[in-house]
């Protein structure tokens, strides 16, 4: 008889932002067939709702919450909703990012620059701010963040994206700092080249078939966010 498949988030409990779509629906499936509760969090209803579908289809549980993260206020509300649902947190992984668009530094208009640095890094500032109380309710809590090259490369007429994932790095490396005395561990993930739709932006002519697949990159996701992971302050690569 053939043994079954180790659960490595059995019974845990994990939220992922841009979970309808791309990295985070790949990472989203992961986790549910590695026995965790996810919770879905994306703006597109009709998508969270074709995630929802799948998970339960594969014999897993989701909770869905339609959410702009740019209402930060409401961040503060889901994050006080699920304690009084839940009362812990075990694992985050923010990884909701927009490309905005690509200009030089000078010509972005400030509405595109604000979107992006809004929702690439003070909706994770806002993620920690709300949620971090429930992760450290937890036994091992475990934040992840989605990051890029583009951060620490700077490749022209990328500005506001890869000013954003830089930030966003300093900001979550701070955080695991902050908490190294604790059992929270935090750590960011590269993944790399990817077919998403954001690549798709940026590159808008490449052979998408020869790049990564969401489903592909999904393994750091699972490491890091499992009770036995020591790692902290990190950029971990697909």
């Amino acid at each position: 008889m053939a043994e079954a498949p180790v659960r490595r988030l059995k019974g845990r409990l994990a939220l992922v932002t841009g979970a309808s779509r791309g990295i985070g629906a790949a990472v989203a499936r992961r986790f549910a067939a590695e026995g965790a509760h996810v919770i879905l969090v994306a703006r597109t209803v009709g998508g969270l709702e074709e995630r929802d579908d799948e998970i339960r289809a594969a014999g897993g549980s989701a909770t869905l919450v339609p959410l702009d993260l740019r209402q930060f206020d409401q961040i503060d509300q889901m994050g006080a909703a699920l304690y009084q649902r839940f009362g812990r947190l075990d694992v985050l992984v923010g990884n909701a990012g927009v490309l905005g668009s690509l200009s030089p530094m000078g010509h972005f208009a400030p509405g595109v620059w604000d979107e992006v640095i809004a929702t690439n890094l003070t909706a994770n500032w806002r993620l920690i701010r709300s949620l971090d109380p429930l992760l450290r309710l937890s036994d091992a809590g475990r934040a992840l963040f989605t990051t890029c090259a583009a951060g620490r490369e700077a490749v022209p007429y990328w500005g506001a994206y890869a000013a954003s994932k830089a930030a966003l790095e300093a900001m979550v490396r701070i955080y695991a700092g902050e908490v190294t005395k604790t059992r929270l561990k935090v750590n960011l993930v590269d993944p790399g080249i990817v077919a998403t739709n954001l690549r798709a932006q940026g590159f808008p002519g490449e052979d998408r078939a020869r790049l990564a697949r969401p489903e592909d990159v999904t393994e750091p996701f699972i490491a890091l966010a499992s009770a036995e992971c020591t790692r902290n302050g990190e950029i971990v690569r697909a």
